[in-house]
């Protein structure tokens, strides 16, 4: 939907720390808190969904330890945990997909229900299906594939175009923690399709950018330059049978700029080019990815990067959602209060706590009177406990 974030709506319960949650997302929404605040967690829960489609929901938790390790460690310990996400699609309808894991002993795991309701613009229902147990209890369509217990069954629907423009926006979810060291490795060439987490095909991604979208490859180029000033360009080169990147940075005294491997490149340059590529990139040749996560993108960048991180991030919410986490004043103090959304994360007695600033926060940074980098510092950014309330009420009725 133009002009509408993807994911419209978040409710979590009982994933990793985080209790309960339940927040709305807008183009671009920063994630603020200290370390162990749990900005990472809710991350997780949204890339849970996009791992438990694209490879198998086995996956998606052994990959992260197993269902005890997912689950939230609390002294009833619950059970259960659930993902729900309200998302936009084409022609302005939205659908809603939910999901509850149930545990089981020695490790086992079981879906214990599964919905997916598609809404028209007036309000009802287009396209919906109940997952309960390994069985298809409701659908709108009078005959549907066989469900298994240990699946998300979104993955077989897809087959059936009803529901597959939920399966690609959900699966064209990327969510990013970028590694220098992988980025500086020569790499083996792939298709290019999407960025991997750490990086690691960069140079690949990069290839296909310039192949299909040049003019995406410029603006890349641009917001890089802002960042990181002597960069003139950048391109894939084959090394045999592998590849990486070639960089053209000016150098003082020469005539023409100088050319260095990625590997001869700062962990910073790497880092920003690897966001600027992340937001950028598309799912194909028409589409962008709908959303992308990026943990702590000021990291390894010099703090008067900031504003040109912050300004690229926001040119890329033309076309993707953007959703980053932060603990770093000097990014916040880029936060525009107009355009931006912001949620606050703190650290319950272990319990992950979201939700808007505080109005009183939100008031002094429209009005001027306090960025929201200042407010960090001084340690007066919380959120809002009236919303933290809400959001208990509605998920646990207290």
């Amino acid at each position: 939907m133009s002009g509408e974030p993807f994911l419209r709506r978040v409710r979590i319960r009982n994933y990793k720390s985080i209790a309960g949650c339940d927040v709305q997302l807008g183009r671009l929404t920063v994630l603020v808190g200290r370390n162990g605040s749990g900005k990472s967690n809710f991350l997780d829960a949204l890339r849970f969904i996009a791992d438990g489609l694209q490879t198998s929901l086995d996956h998606a938790i052994k990959s992260r330890g197993g269902v005890d390790a997912v689950r939230r460690k609390s002294t009833g310990h619950p059970h259960n945990f659930s993902i729900e996400v309200e998302i936009n699609l084409r022609e302005w309808r939205v659908g809603t997909y939910t999901f509850e894991i149930g545990a089981e002993p020695k490790g086992g795991f079981h879906v214990k229900f599964e919905t997916l309701d598609v809404k028209r613009a007036n309000g009802t229902i287009e396209t919906s299906y109940r997952h309960e147990g390994g069985k298809i209890v409701s659908a709108s369509l009078e005959k549907m594939p066989p469900a298994v217990s240990d699946r998300l069954y979104l993955v077989t629907a897809s087959g059936l175009p009803e529901f597959r423009p939920a399966y690609d926006a959900l699966t064209a979810m990327g969510f990013y923690n970028l590694n220098p060291e992988e980025m500086k490795e020569v790499q083996n060439p792939d298709a290019g399709q999407l960025l991997r987490r750490d990086g690691s095909n960069l140079a690949s991604v990069v290839a296909r950018i310039t192949d299909d979208r040049p003019d995406l490859k410029l603006r890349v180029t641009e917001y890089l330059q802002a960042i990181v000033p002597d960069i003139v360009d950048f391109e894939r080169v084959a090394l045999g049978h592998h590849e990486t990147l070639e960089f053209r940075q000016a150098v003082k005294g020469a005539k023409h700029p100088w050319k260095f491997y990625a590997a001869s490149m700062s962990d910073g340059t790497l880092r920003a080019l690897g966001i600027l590529v992340a937001v950028m990139q598309l799912a194909d040749r028409r589409e962008a990815v709908s959303l992308v996560g990026i943990e702590e993108p000021e990291t390894a960048l010099h703090p008067a990067a900031s504003g040109a991180l912050m300004e690229s991030l926001r040119g890329a919410t033309e076309h993707t959602q953007v959703l980053i986490t932060t603990h770093s004043p000097d990014l916040l103090d880029e936060f525009d209060a107009q355009n931006d959304d912001l949620l606050v994360v703190v650290s319950n007695q272990g319990t992950t706590e979201i939700g808007p600033a505080d109005p009183a926060s939100v008031k002094a940074i429209q009005d001027h009177l306090y960025t929201a980098g200042e407010l960090l510092r001084m340690d007066q950014l919380q959120p809002d406990m009236s919303d933290v309330k809400r959001q208990q009420e509605l998920t646990f009725g207290y």
